[in-house]
């Protein structure tokens, strides 16, 4: 396994070591001792699945307070474009982001540490994502910026014409409601 550290502290993108033959590949997506020997110690206590078709955008989401959660993300088919964004208090690249495509082919995992928006766009005709949390689910915690917003400037790859998201996503808060929070 490969961890790639990114531009932003705490994100890494992960290559795991595939072995394949003329019966297809093998390759280990999570493995406890490989990712604390990398720094990253979350214990994970939850996965999530979703199916979305092509131009979809689901985010920019996350749990806030002691129900933050830490993810790590992986496509089973097709190809997303997957994103997290700083919201840390007090860090130097607070409001950045990192997009990277995940896809079935190339088998990239992006682990997201807790405090981060996350969200994806559906590059292929349809895409099967999963993801680890270390952290339960509460609907009370919930939170999201606008997938759009001007001030974190995200190229979602998909013409504004195809996108295609929930009307929640489309109403959530914009970076600014944070900062003017603060």
């Amino acid at each position: 396994m490969k961890f790639i550290k990114t531009d932003i502290d705490g994100v890494f993108i992960i290559e795991p070591t595939v072995f394949e033959d003329d019966r297809g590949y093998f390759f280990e997506s999570y493995n406890e001792a490989e990712f604390i020997k990398n720094g990253i110690t979350n214990r994970f206590v939850q996965d999530n699945q979703s199916k979305s078709s092509y131009g979809v955008i689901r985010g920019l989401h996350c749990q806030l307070g002691e129900y933050s959660q830490a993810k790590l993300v992986r496509v089973l088919q097709g190809k997303v474009l997957d994103v997290a964004v700083d919201i840390r208090k007090g860090s130097p690249t607070f409001g950045k982001h990192v997009a990277v495509e995940l896809s079935a082919e190339n088998k990239r995992q992006l682990f997201i540490p807790r405090h981060f928006l996350h969200g994806f766009s559906v590059l292929s005709e349809d895409a099967i994502v999963a993801y680890k949390c270390d952290n339960l689910y509460c609907k009370e915690a919930e939170f999201g910026i606008r997938y759009d917003d001007p001030e974190i400037g995200i190229d979602w790859k998909v013409s504004i014409d195809k996108i295609i998201t929930s009307e929640k996503d489309r109403l959530a808060n914009s970076l600014k409601d944070i900062l003017n929070e603060r």
